[in-house]
């Protein structure tokens, strides 16, 4: 199995974060990813038939703010491409509500079926990887072309919480865009699909999570004050919370 990270196209880095590409071509069992929330919004792509819960997978899901954590399974040889999106990026470049999406990932195929339905046919019938990411960066590119840019307020709120999501960001936003409480409620809502205190709480999960996955702490109680937690009891219900394990049964998995 391969798996890397890689930077967007420079035509569509302002909406897209990163993309990742999984590519397994012996699957012999079952082959399982969580879905953990990042607050990312992600447009996935996979090869084969799979499931999600007790659902079935499409070959183009798009997902929303992801709080309940899930897991995907698939039985076939796959490859797998996800598009990490800016959290604004479901109103701007979709047109979709964001709290419709909110735990609630659809076929992206109910989007724009005309659209989307020949995309997904080229995907399928592509002979490589980079074709495959080529068509994607090209209907993503279609989609900024046509995009609500109308998202300066939301894009600094959302990247101040990135860089410090503490209790005290939020109060400080709403001093600095001179906005009251409930309006800044308001905008995230409409924007980002959750309430700014839920999205700040997966910004410091997943802060704490990528430096797990990196191993760069020597005590758990250094990680969780290291990321604003009050202490290390208050991170391992954070964890379990967003992931259904604990963190030293996610570090413990598969091993």
């Amino acid at each position: 199995m391969k798996a890397a990270f890689f930077k967007p196209d420079v035509r569509i880095e302002n909406y897209v974060e990163r993309y990742l590409v999984i590519e397994h071509d012996h699957v012999n069992d079952l082959f399982t990813l969580p879905l953990f929330a990042n607050g990312k919004p992600t447009l996935l792509f996979i090869s084969a038939k799979g499931k999600i819960g007790n659902a079935s997978a499409a070959y183009l899901t798009l997902f929303g703010q992801t709080v309940t954590p899930e897991i995907l399974e698939l039985t076939e040889d796959f490859t797998l491409i996800a598009y990490f999106f800016k959290p604004y990026a479901l109103l701007s470049i979709f047109n979709v509500p964001p709290q419709e999406l909110t735990d609630h990932p659809i076929d992206l195929n109910l989007l724009a079926p005309q659209k989307t339905s020949e995309l997904q046919e080229r995907l399928l019938n592509a002979d490589t990887t980079e074709g495959k990411v080529a068509l994607l960066d090209n209907y993503i590119c279609y989609l900024i072309s046509h995009a609500n840019d109308n998202h300066t307020i939301v894009q600094y709120a959302t990247t101040k919480i990135v860089q410090r999501p503490s209790k005290e960001v939020l109060v400080s936003l709403q001093k600095e865009l001179h906005i009251t409480e409930r309006s800044f409620q308001r905008m995230f809502e409409k924007n980002i699909g959750l309430a700014p205190n839920a999205y700040r709480r997966i910004c410091q999960f997943n802060a704490a999570f990528e430096q797990l996955n990196r191993r760069t702490f020597t005590k758990l109680s250094d990680l969780a004050f290291q990321n604003g937690y009050a202490d290390q009891s208050h991170y391992i219900r954070s964890f379990k919370e967003f992931t259904n394990l604990t963190p030293k049964d996610y570090m413990n998995f598969g091993s």
